[in-house]
Order: structure tokens, then sequence, then C-alpha cells
């Protein structure tokens, strides 16, 4: 098992995400914030804020280890349970502030659970989702057909597995509507090899800013007023939601008593709840969950 060279890739990847951004935003830049876990480990936050293009930006690495899987890590897998650990990873939530681009979130991961005197126990985890506030089509296609292009080379049934797992997790089950229009998810992957594994998840991490960033382009310098700005903030309660209720990420940074502000750093800066919201018929905020929040295949649809 080649744990440097995954740290090393990841490392890369934060910096190679980062320059990106920044490079597209063109008036703010990351900061850069290296921090040490108590019980083993740490990481490197990089956070863009108030900048012409992305309100904010948040490209989290970190690699932390302790004695215990923490509750969210063995949930699935009770046999685990009581194994040393080893986590790093690089996760990312990117906050726009033009409300026709869409929120991105994306992470790739490795954990090994281990046990003196036993074969590590490892596996490779991740994905990307986007959560538009006003639905594009040709954002929708353009997403995951570079989200399928990634995953080709390993086998024509790759995509749609990992794209029904997406729809299937970033789902809201009390509101009964996903966050978004989906991407890939993936988790618990072992079952090709460690090489063949560690080759996916970089497949999938160098696919991000290809899948990102033409959208953001295409919509960072529409027109809005303030009913739009207003949609986004509520719909931003939605990504909120998610991630304070059901996402494992979240739950295994605090469980691992892992640095509150690299978990936390996911949220958006400014958000809104209404009570009992309901948009007009026919408008773009209705179409939002009418038409593009149902779990479409969208390159069914080109």
């Amino acid at each position: 098992m080649q744990i440097d060279q995954v740290k090393s890739y990841l490392l890369e990847l934060q910096d190679n995400i980062c320059d990106a951004l920044a490079a597209e935003d063109g008036a703010a830049t990351f900061i850069t914030d290296e921090w040490q876990r108590p019980g083993g480990g740490g990481g490197r936050s990089r956070v863009l804020v108030d900048g012409a293009v992305f309100e904010k930006a948040g490209v989290n690495f970190s690699h932390v280890y302790g004695d215990n899987l923490p509750p969210s890590a063995s949930a699935s897998r009770p046999e685990l349970a009581g194994r040393g650990y080893q986590a790093l990873g690089v996760s990312l939530v990117i906050h726009p502030r033009n409300p026709y681009v869409p929120t991105s979130h994306a992470n790739v991961r490795l954990f090994v659970a281990e046990k003196p005197g036993q074969d590590p126990i490892w596996w490779f985890g991740g994905g990307y989702d986007l959560t538009p506030y006003y639905g594009n089509a040709e954002d929708c296609i353009s997403w995951h057909r570079t989200a399928a292009e990634a995953c080709t080379p390993f086998g024509e049934d790759v995509h749609p597995r990992f794209k029904a797992w997406c729809d299937e997790y970033f789902y809201l089950k009390h509101r009964k509507e996903p966050r978004g229009i989906g991407g890939l998810f993936f988790d618990d992957l072992n079952e090709w090899g460690f090489d063949r594994c560690f080759a996916f998840m970089r497949a999938v991490g160098d696919s991000y800013i290809p899948a990102y960033l033409p959208i953001v382009q295409r919509r960072k310098d529409m027109p809005y007023g303030e009913r739009e700005r207003q949609f986004q903030l509520y719909r931003r309660g939605r990504y909120v939601e998610f991630n304070l209720v059901f996402d494992r990420g979240t739950l295994f940074g605090l469980q691992s008593d892992g640095r509150t502000e690299a978990i936390l750093m996911s949220l958006p800066p400014l958000v809104r709840w209404e009570y009992d919201y309901r948009p007009q018929p026919g408008t773009p905020e209705a179409d939002l969950t009418e038409y593009y929040l149902q779990g479409r295949d969208w390159l069914a649809e080109i």
C-alpha cells in the first residue's frame, strides 16, 4: 500500500484546484491554514472569501489517525470497530456569488483500518455533486458527461452505478428531495486492487475542475437581482441541513475530534430559512424542484 503516494497526490490536487479557482476569481486568493490534531495527524485548510466570483471557496486536506475508528466510519462495517485507522483526503465546497452559478462539492479519500498482527483493511471513497439554484440543462449535461468520461476507462457499469449512488446519498429525507442534480459518489472501493482503485480516485479528482469551471465561466456574468439572491440564500439552507444532519464526512470529522473550523468550512457565509416557502408556479424557482431536482438521467436526455 502506497499511503505516501496518495498523500502526495492529494496535496498536489489541493494546490491545483486552488490555483484554478483563484485564477477564475481574479480578485481574491486562498489563505492557507495548517493545523495539528491533538489525537494524531493534521491538515491544511485553504479558504478564499469575498471574491469576485466565489463568495466562499474552501479546499481542505487532512490526514488524521487514531486508535479507534469513529462510529460513522464503522457503522456499515461493525467488524472494524476498535481498529486503529488512518484517513486522508481532500474535500471542498464552492459557494459562488452569482445565483446562476451552482454550488459544487467534491472529495476524494482513503481509509485504512489497522490491527496489530493483521493485514490492514483499506478502501477509497469520494465523488462530486452539483447544487444549482437556477436550473440549466446545458450545465447538467456537461457536468454528467465529464463525470461519465472519467469513469469510462474503468468499466461500462461504473458511471451508472456511482451516479445512482450519488442520487441516493445526497437526498434530504425530511424534505423528500435531492440536494442537487447529482454526479458521482463511491465508498468502500477496494474490489479492483489498490493500484486501480487509486487510479480511479485520481481520475475523479482530476476531472472536477474540467467539470465545474466551464459552468462557472458560462454563468458568472449573468445579471441577477434581489429576487435571485434571496432565492439562492433560501436554497443554501438545504445545503446546511444536509451537511449537519446526514453527511458522513461531517460526522466523521466531529466524532474523530477533528478541527471544527476545517470541518464546517463547507457551510455558506450567508443563508436564510423561510417558513413554508412555496415558489410561484411557472417560475424558474418552481422549475428547480419540479424539473431539475428529480434524479434525472441527463445523459439520456441529450
